[in-house]
């Protein structure tokens, strides 16, 4: 499927969904990093995707009048159920141990690569063409997060052998994420796969919301292994330490499960939905741009001109990807008139 040939209106509305994502996925970094200095962020991991199965089965509830979610065909189902296992459980498990290896700055940086990945899958498998006006929208976004996250890693290196696990651990989850985004993208039915999967029609498509309470489903499946290795570990003392202050690591939890795992989790489905996987996916791979504000006035850290000017060229980015359209036919216009 062209790029072309996706509207103009639902490349925004994906691009709109995919920007509130990001910033989402900043509030439940937040959340979840205070969660994780309460209790073992193995438990984070998974009572957060707990606590979303429970908001989204209500708003399931109340949007389509039962907790069951609609899950079309069973390839579809398959798809939808890979991306919960894939970009939820494998994504995020293998992102929180990079930032153990390598530290949160070096694991992001990798991370920014997850846009490219997604070209790549969406021009494989999904036969998505971007032009270059798109291209060089997500070269802009990618280039301005690298930038800016790179200015911050001034720490020490680790260990080779612990650099070079990181480093892995943090493009698993990148190659993850995109992978992720692909099956659901598939699984909503709204885009086919390479001739094995036929997309479905408009009135059987799959909802956002349905998707993301299968995605979640799927993810605590995929949580179980992890969890019963922390109990195994934790009992041998060779685990995370033990929790300390339930209440308020819940409360904090449950927080970062609304806005991550439901809202963002849920955004970024209408983004994957309505834009095209590369344009989806660099949208919502902007939060570590869209922190800069809260780490400003909320955490009191020092903003260099330098990450002011990385958010200004992501914010450009950003636009450049949403109105691609519009300006590529304005320069095939300009080019035109003055070829002529």
């Amino acid at each position: 499927m062209d790029a072309a040939s996706v509207s103009e209106t639902s490349i925004r509305i994906g691009a709109a969904a995919g920007l509130t994502t990001s910033l989402f996925w900043v509030l439940t970094s937040l959340f979840f990093a205070a969660a994780g200095r309460r209790i073992a962020v193995t438990w984070v991991n998974s009572i957060r995707i707990v606590f979303a199965i429970l908001l989204l089965g209500g708003a399931q509830s109340v949007a389509f009048g039962s907790p069951v979610p609609m899950i079309g065909s069973a390839p579809h189902l398959a798809m939808l159920a890979l991306s919960g296992l894939i970009g939820l459980s494998l994504c995020d498990q293998a992102l929180f141990t990079a930032f153990v290896d390598i530290g949160p700055r070096r694991a992001l940086l990798c991370m920014t690569t997850s846009p490219i990945f997604a070209v790549i899958l969406g021009t494989v498998f999904l036969d998505e063409r971007l032009g270059l006006v798109a291209l060089a929208g997500i070269l802009m976004t990618v280039v301005a997060v690298g930038f800016v996250v790179l200015e911050r890693s001034g720490d020490a290196g680790e260990p080779t052998p612990r650099l070079r696990r990181g480093v892995i651990l943090a493009m698993i989850g990148s190659v993850s994420q995109a992978v992720g985004g692909l099956c659901s993208r598939v699984g909503m039915g709204g885009v086919g796969l390479a001739g094995v999967i036929e997309p479905l029609p408009v009135e059987d498509q799959i909802p956002p919301l349905s998707a993301t309470l299968v995605r979640m489903v799927f993810g605590l499946f995929g949580m179980t292994p992890i969890v019963l290795a922390y109990v195994v570990l934790a009992r041998r003392g060779t685990g995370e330490r033990e929790p300390s202050r339930w209440p308020a690591g819940l409360g904090l939890t449950a927080c970062g499960a609304f806005v991550g795992p439901f809202l963002g989790v849920w955004m970024s489905l209408i983004a994957f939905k309505h834009a095209p996987l590369g344009i989806a996916q660099t949208m919502v791979s902007l939060s570590p741009v869209l922190i800069l504000p809260f780490a400003y006035f909320l955490l009191k850290e020092r903003v260099t001109p330098r990450a002011v000017l990385g958010a200004f060229i992501a914010v450009g980015g950003a636009a450049v990807l949403t109105f691609a359209d519009s300006i590529q036919g304005w320069l095939g216009s300009l080019l035109t008139v003055a070829g002529g």
